[in-house]
């Protein structure tokens, strides 16, 4: 387990999961967090996350920066959704490796599982089918992340582990219209059409597709927990266990931030992947237990939108 006084190097820390990894952290007492800004440390770089690793020696990894956006971005930049998360995280890992880290936590996504994978997704059905071609550059990635994790593991054993998180929302996340996720899209939507007393909101898709969601918090306590306590080559699912539509998503979003419009959905937009919901029985039997109902976090997320979200 970690040590209060251990190193822990966060490398994605600005980002929505990296900064909720942190504040966990600072919550239990951990003293000595490392950080460096995309500006002060390009893990795209190899040299430069070399050197890094080499002075300051972090004991624990937390791998959580990636190039992330939502559908649109994702089926627009695809060369570099592919590329830059290639690299970082192969640097990272390799570095991980070179240097002697006790132990490193890779963060994947729910999308590097097959579109058709039989649900509730298990950690068996990777690499068992096609993947969503929305965002099959960001989800290859991902997977190669894994099998780094993976082979590292076999061939030097290095204690590398890796989690696959569900859908997350909450404090810290992208709220761009065009480059956002599904719930983050929704409050800005509902709170520009409530300001300007629009008579509709317009959604993507038909609402049919099924989504599991977590608020970020609750990641983070998952990740925290996992680097005291799993230690397994096979990665794991983190995630509620829980699913609704995205038409069911809209209303209580729109409910959340007082939008007492029409919802039109348009169905000649992508759906995506029909369903898609993780079976996280492994992280539960080990003794985990998420917190955040989907009400309880919208009303934290769009709390933070009105003070944060406003300026994306």
């Amino acid at each position: 387990m970690m040590d209060k006084n251990s190193k822990i190097y966060v490398a994605g820390h600005r980002g929505m999961v990296g900064s909720a990894i942190v504040r966990k952290l600072q919550q239990e007492g951990f003293t000595r967090i490392v950080t460096r800004t995309s500006a002060e440390l390009d893990l795209r770089n190899q040299q430069a996350v070399n050197d890094f690793f080499a002075t300051e020696k972090p004991e624990y990894v937390f791998l959580a920066a990636a190039k992330v956006g939502g559908i649109m971005a994702n089926n627009t930049y695809r060369a570099d959704f592919l590329y830059e998360n290639l690299i970082l995280e192969a640097n990272v890992i390799h570095a991980a490796y070179v240097y002697k880290v006790v132990k490193l936590l890779f963060l994947g996504s729910s999308c590097i599982y097959p579109k058709l994978a039989p649900q509730p997704l298990k950690e068996e059905h990777l690499l068992t089918g096609l993947l969503e071609p929305t965002n099959e550059p960001y989800a290859i990635a991902k997977i190669a992340g894994i099998k780094l994790c993976e082979t590292y593991y076999d061939q030097y054993g290095c204690n590398f582990i890796a989690a696959m998180p569900t859908n997350l929302y909450g404090q810290g996340d992208n709220y761009h219209l065009q480059n956002s996720h599904v719930i983050p899209a929704l409050i800005r939507k509902f709170h520009e059409a409530k300001v300007a007393n629009a008579p509709f909101v317009e959604i993507w898709g038909s609402g049919k597709p099924l989504r599991e969601f977590m608020y970020v918090d609750d990641l983070a306590d998952g990740c925290v927990f996992l680097m005291n306590h799993f230690n397994e080559r096979l990665f794991i699912n983190i995630g509620t266990g829980e699913e609704l539509t995205i038409a069911e998503l809209a209303n209580s979003v729109g409910k959340v931030v007082g939008y007492t419009g029409e919802l039109r959905f348009d169905a000649g937009k992508p759906d995506g992947t029909p369903r898609k919901l993780m079976d996280s029985s492994r992280i539960r039997a080990l003794g985990w237990q998420w917190h955040y109902s989907i009400n309880k976090g919208l009303e934290k997320a769009y709390a933070h939108f009105l003070t944060e979200g406003q300026r994306s």
